[in-house]
This record gives C-alpha cells, structure tokens and sequence, in this order.
C-alpha cells in the first residue's frame, strides 16, 4: 500500500508516519466527524514541554500532541463547554529524544541553587 500524500514524518514514536488505524480510517471514510485538527511535531514538543514546566504533567511527544489539539478546540469551543484529553503517556521513556534536546544533562546555576535551598534533597 503507498503512503497517502498528505503524510509526512512525525517525532512521535512507535508511530509511523503513514499509520492510520482501521477505525479510523472507516471512521474518516464514512464521515462520522466534525472536523479534523492537526497539530506539528513542534507543537506537541512545546506542549509536552509546557505540561511539565507550568502543570507538573509529565508526558510524551503524543500527550503533548493530544494536549495541543485539545487548546485549539477550547480556543473556539463555546464557554462552558467540556473537554476531555487524555495523555496515556509518560515522558520518562524519552528523556533521549527530541523532546528533550534542549534540556543540559547537568543542571545550571539556578537549577543548583533551587537544590541548595531544599534541605533533606540535596544532590
């Protein structure tokens, strides 16, 4: 079977870029959708990266894509509405990956400071 045109590598992991389940491909084939929202690599790292700074939600590229997607429904969604993402992930298993490229190995002045200030969890 070819690719589809549209599909382009992803830094997803365990998904190849031109997966499409069989749900969702009868689901897509039969219109059963509203819409179709997609979101780039790029903004599922920064979202990851965002959940763990701002929220404390230590998840992977996928979360972070799922996340992404999930604030752009809420950007137009009406107020008061209810919207579920789920972030089955856990980003511990991609500390070598692009997700966490820009991160130092060792910590930064300010990084050591924040672990001097915490008696009991010194490094």
């Amino acid at each position: 079977a070819a690719t589809p045109p549209a599909l382009k590598p992803h830094p997803i992991q365990g998904w190849t870029p031109d997966f499409i389940p069989m749900n969702l491909s009868a689901g897509l084939d039969a219109k059963l959708h509203d819409e179709v929202i997609t979101v780039t690599g790029e903004e599922s790292i920064a979202t990851s990266l965002s959940l763990a700074q701002h929220e404390g939600i230590f998840t992977g590229i996928s979360g972070g894509a799922g996340m992404a997607t999930a604030l752009k429904v809420a950007a137009s969604a009406p107020k008061g509405s209810a919207i579920l993402v789920m972030l089955p992930d856990t980003a511990e298993r991609y500390l070598s990956t692009p997700l966490f490229a820009k991160i130092e190995a060792e910590m930064d002045e300010g990084e050591l400071e924040i672990s001097r200030s915490t008696p009991g969890f010194q490094l």
